[in-house]
């Protein structure tokens, strides 16, 4: 028989082979176990391979991928490409060079016809020295040592490669004498390497490598544009199965063909589909209601690692997600596979579901909003992504390449090319307004700079009146984790150039130009309305509390007395800026005098907005208002949130407590309740390093002004930098969170290995990682 790879050999190597007896069944995740190999009747002098050291440690350290689980676990090689891994083979008889001939055969392994053409089959032989391992861009393979029957050689898969699961076969030839084959009892998982110049998604600082490829928990920015509240999120790129999870689901779910998964653009854009559920039965399932039954509640999910373990075993979506969840695992699944990652907050931030660039609202003659027509939105925030990488399909444009953070988001809002996705958009190409630029920048453009336009609609036969236009009601404080802190970085500038300035409008009016859209031509030869108009609302508001709304209104004649009328609304919404229920409304009739301003306030207390508040603690505070004896109308909206408690943690005896691996450890919960009502049935989740299983604990009952309170016992598991993250829930109040930085210091006696402290790498060490 001959084997599968031989017809796609090149001629030059086919030579040395022969038939041979066909593979023995492997168990490719069984441990290493030397066994004999396969050879061809007949060819007992023919060199055959007893085993092959992997060199784990040592590749692992050097392709800087020792932190995942599988490579702790010795269940598989995990390398970069771009760089070469060393392996030492051991033969069953000396190895001689004149006589004896080696080949390496790498095939991707889910592709039923590897191929040459393709990239996803290889065959090698090594030459002699390791200074040149040939081009960039192709496999090399040459020895490093020779030392009687070991053979060390150094293999570097090509900056291209394919990022999969890798199969190896070591073909052995005694030149005119048949055949061995010995077939590598591990997997070998290839990434993509930010680390090397010639990979396209090569990033050049060291600091930002360590943070948006191998820190294993960030930050995600929630709330509103007036109460920003962030949250931690475990990345959790190394843990058990999530690796094994990432390169899975390209290939079953993404249906990315195994040749064009080392494209950083097209895993991108797959990642963006995948991720959600709409199309292709991806990892989680969106749910936008407040019933979440029969799944956990996005505000519940702390974490990464959970939602794709429970989907590599089940392979059903798991239930269920929001924006920051989908940004969450796409941030996983990226690192994972080695491309950088970071995860992206956006408030006020647009979905335009006519492409017209501008965000639409359509108020009756009742000043209410119709809901059936409005179906552009402004959600409280979104999250989304930024991956980095090369963008050699854009070409070169006026301001440059297109390079660096590129857009990716698996919300599912839109469908583009019939799949719900979004990306990879060049954050370039966006804040330049070229929206015609692929993938979606025109999608990016409106949800980051979208203009506000509230049109007056008086039936399907009348015209619309264009009531106002809101050129600065989208796109705020654009957030991301800073680099290597705890603390928010605003990179709003990198999206759009600063409201009122020239550029930004001059960027818009091109964007809406090459917009097809009626409304955005309707807009562009629109005369507006120059009236102000402001609501006032304070930014700290605890939930419990009541609060204000304050509406000014500002009469600019210097002559006329004006009459005017309206109503404040206060509705409770999803953070989605959908689903509203009405709280409380209020009419109002006003004198202006000339050059003159009024205010009217609308007091809302915790009884008239408790029973309808979202588990997010949203509001839409809208204003409208119509001027007697004129044509004027207005109406405008605005976010509001109410801020919850934190939850604090206590580990040991305080924030100078020493913290030390392997030793036992006391941890304190601490919430307050900040109703003025008990707390029922509350629960405290925890998850933090050396924590399998999240930790659960009940609390039956908090009183009014009471403290729900949880301890436990903590076992640090290595020396280094951790986190903890904790979660309460009750019937009355719900997503409420909290976390803890800490240094785990080394156990006496215990030494970090020589390539690098722990305090200076800012990356966790699993416990493997220190020697006594």
């Amino acid at each position: 028989m001959t084997h599968w790879y031989r017809s796609y050999a090149p001629s030059w190597l086919q030579r040395w082979w022969q038939p041979q007896a066909p593979h023995r069944p492997i168990n490719p995740f069984r441990s290493i176990r030397p066994g004999p190999d396969i050879a061809n009747a007949g060819s007992s002098a023919v060199l055959g391979v007893q085993r092959v050291d992997l060199c784990l440690a040592d590749n692992h350290d050097e392709h800087h991928t020792s932190h995942f689980y599988a490579a702790a676990a010795k269940e598989a090689l995990i390398v970069r490409r771009g760089e070469p891994f060393r392996l030492r083979i051991y033969f069953n008889r000396d190895y001689s060079p004149s006589k004896d001939a080696i080949s390496f055969i790498f095939s991707v392994t889910d592709d039923s016809k590897p191929n040459p053409g393709h990239g996803t089959l290889t065959a090698l032989v090594p030459h002699d020295g390791i200074d040149y391992l040939g081009d960039p861009l192709e496999w090399g393979a040459g020895i490093e040592s020779h030392e009687g029957q070991i053979l060390t050689v150094l293999v570097k898969p090509p900056a291209t490669c394919s990022v999969t699961e890798w199969r190896l076969d070591i073909d052995t030839k005694l030149l005119g004498d048949g055949s061995r084959s010995y077939q590598l009892p591990l997997p070998i998982y290839v990434l993509f390497n930010p680390w090397c110049p010639d990979d396209q998604v090569y990033m050049e600082d060291r600091d930002q490598r360590k943070e948006y490829v191998m820190h294993d928990t960030t930050l995600i920015w929630r709330g509103s544009y007036n109460r920003l509240r962030p949250s931690v999120w475990k990345i959790g790129q190394f843990e058990r199965h999530v690796l094994e999870c990432s390169l899975k689901v390209l290939g079953t779910v993404g249906r990315i063909p195994p040749a064009y998964r080392g494209d950083p653009v097209r895993v991108a854009r797959a990642l963006s589909a995948l991720v959600n559920s709409v199309d292709d039965d991806g990892v989680l399932l969106g749910n936008w209601t407040e019933d979440f039954s029969g799944g956990i509640a996005p505000t519940k999910w702390t974490g990464s690692v959970e939602i794709l373990q429970q989907f590599y075993k089940t392979q059903k979506s798991v239930k269920f997600a929001q924006c920051w969840n989908f940004s969450g695992v796409l941030a996983t699944i990226a690192r994972a596979l080695g491309i950088p990652a970071r995860i992206i907050t956006c408030y006020s931030s647009a979905h335009d579901t006519q492409a017209s660039l501008t965000v639409d609202v359509f108020i009756d003659a009742n000043n209410k909003k119709l809901e059936a027509e409005t179906t552009d939105s402004i959600w409280n925030y979104h999250v989304w992504n930024e991956v980095w990488m090369q963008r050699p399909d854009l070409g070169i444009g006026q301001f440059g390449a297109y390079d660096g953070w590129q857009v990716v988001d698996a919300t599912p809002q839109e469908a583009s090319d019939n799949m719900y996705r979004v990306g990879p958009a060049s954050v370039l190409a966006v804040k330049h307004g070229e929206i015609l630029r692929p993938f979606d920048c025109g999608f990016v453009y409106s949800e980051v700079n979208a203009d506000k336009l509230y049109w007056r609609y008086n039936g399907p036969a009348q015209p619309l009146k264009l009531l106002r236009k809101d050129t600065l009601a989208i796109g705020h404080l654009i957030s991301t984790k800073a680099v290597l802190k705890w603390e928010r970085e605003d990179i709003t500038d990198s999206y759009k150039y600063a409201e009122r300035s020239e550029e930004e409008r001059s960027y818009m009016l091109k964007a809406l130009k090459q917009s097809r859209h009626a409304f955005s031509r309707y807009y562009l030869n629109d005369n507006f309305n120059e009236v102000e108009f402001s609501m006032e609302l304070k930014d700290d508001i605890k939930v419990g509390e009541n609060f204000s709304v304050v509406l000014k209104v500002n009469n600019k004649s210097n002559e006329r007395i004006h009459q005017a009328s309206g109503q404040l609304n206060c509705d409770a919404v999803l953070y989605t800026g959908v689903g509203a229920q009405e709280v409380k409304i209020m009419g109002f009739e006003l004198d202006l005098k000339p050059n003159s301003s009024e205010f009217v306030r609308m007091e809302v207390t915790f009884f008239e907005y408790f029973e309808k508040l979202s588990s997010q603690a949203a509001f839409q505070i809208s204003a409208a208002c119509r001027v007697k004896d004129t044509d004027y109308d207005y109406y405008a909206q605005d976010d509001f949130r109410v801020r919850k408690p934190d939850i604090k943690l206590q580990i040991g005896d305080g924030d100078n407590a020493s913290i030390v691996s392997m030793q036992e450890i006391d941890v304190i919960l601490r919430l307050a309740n900040p109703l003025p009502i008990p707390l029922h049935k509350g629960l405290f989740t925890v998850e933090g390093p050396g924590i399998d299983q999240p930790l659960k604990f009940k609390i039956p009952e908090v009183p009014v002004g009471g403290t729900a309170a949880a301890t436990f016992k903590y076992v640090p598991p290595y020396a280094g930098r951790g986190t903890m993250i904790a979660k309460f829930s009750a019937k009355e109040l719900d997503d409420v969170d909290g976390y803890k930085h800490y240094e785990i210091e080394p156990r006496p006696g215990d030494v970090l290995q020589p390539n690098g402290s722990h305090r200076s790498s800012n990356i966790i060490r699993r416990r493997t990682d220190v020697i006594p």
